[in-house]
């Protein structure tokens, strides 16, 4: 049996409304059905903006959902990690809108963001056990939870037979690359290498408490670093305990990249791209798929859904998958 398990940043699918109010009674519609009264929020008790730092959260336009829709159709994946969902009530809404019966089994535990983008596994196989792990800390800061968002932990039942585990997924969305304008950009960068190098290691610590040297698990999601990158050695370096392979080392492209100046990896190797003003676009393996070892040997190919656009289609992310033999 092949399984298919994938990551894919969904890049701020947030709901429809951009306020909750408390609505104490529903004014009567014409007889046509038309609604012709007026509702007005003015009670700041009754009324909560949705805002981060001032200014209005904005999701993707319906446009791109649609897109977003049908690149996750397209995968057609048995399994498919995702970030930056903003509750499950809109993970709910999206599934039953765009992908149907697809995906009957959806995880998503609000975490530690305060821009709302929380992090969720779809399904088609049934799902066991779903762990949070967004109080964890580290050592060296222990009076602060170590992850931006959350690590979820999500076990997936075998379809044949129910009862019996198939693999863990560890979904990550490890801390971004974004300075803030008000800050030294170097100062920045150092922080923001320093958090993810933490989140990286209590991710390694923690699935190794959690897993046996002979489990079936894949570390995966938005890494917001390259494998070879310092930050994310706890997990990748030839010597880190837990002695993943990533699976993305030379994926299957859906198709040809644009041309770009410079032209993107010739292996197919990333699934970000930054371009940034009168400078020449890079290209990073951002989005990761880590296999254990007994998964190693299961494994039969990778794959990731390659944009038509620069921006990218619905997202500035690629999705990625592996096909694994079960």
């Amino acid at each position: 049996m092949d399984v298919t398990v994938g990551t894919f940043n969904l890049n701020n699918l947030f709901s429809r409304f951009n306020f909750r109010a408390e609505v104490e009674a529903i004014l009567p519609n014409e007889q046509d059905g038309q609604l012709t009264s007026t509702y007005v929020f003015e009670d700041p008790e009754k009324v909560r903006i949705r805002t981060y730092k001032g200014k209005l959260v904005k999701g993707i336009s319906h446009e791109e959902q649609v897109t977003l829709a049908r690149r996750i159709v397209g995968m057609d994946l048995d399994v498919l990690a995702v970030q930056e969902v903003e509750d499950i009530d809109t993970l709910r809404f999206f599934v039953a809108r765009h992908l149907g019966e697809s995906y009957k089994h959806l995880s998503l535990i609000e975490g530690n963001d305060p821009r709302l983008i929380d992090l969720a596994v779809l399904s088609k196989f049934p799902v066991g056990a779903v762990t949070s792990w967004q109080h964890a800390v580290h050592p060296e800061e222990p009076g602060d939870r170590v992850f931006s968002r959350d690590l979820l932990e999500v076990d997936i039942l075998d379809p044949r037979d129910p009862d019996r585990p198939l693999l863990t997924v560890f979904n990550n969305h490890l801390k971004s690359q974004f300075v803030e304008h008000t800050m030294d950009p170097l100062v920045g960068k150092i922080r923001a290498d320093r958090r993810r190098t933490l989140q990286a290691q209590t991710v390694a610590r923690i699935v190794a408490a959690r897993t046996r040297p002979d489990g079936r698990f894949i570390v995966l999601g938005d890494m917001n670093d390259t494998p070879e990158s310092p930050t994310l050695a706890p997990l990748a370096a030839p010597s880190a305990q837990l002695t993943l392979k990533e699976a993305l080392a030379c994926p299957e492209e859906t198709r040809e990249p644009k041309p770009d100046d410079p032209p993107p990896p010739a292996s197919g190797s990333w699934t970000h791209r930054f371009k940034e003003s009168g400078k020449p676009a890079q290209y990073e393996l951002f989005d990761q798929i880590w296999l254990s070892p007994s998964l190693q040997s299961r494994f039969k190919s990778a794959h990731i859904d390659r944009r038509t656009k620069h921006a990218g289609d619905g997202s500035d992310h690629d999705p990625a998958w592996v096909v694994l033999d079960f």
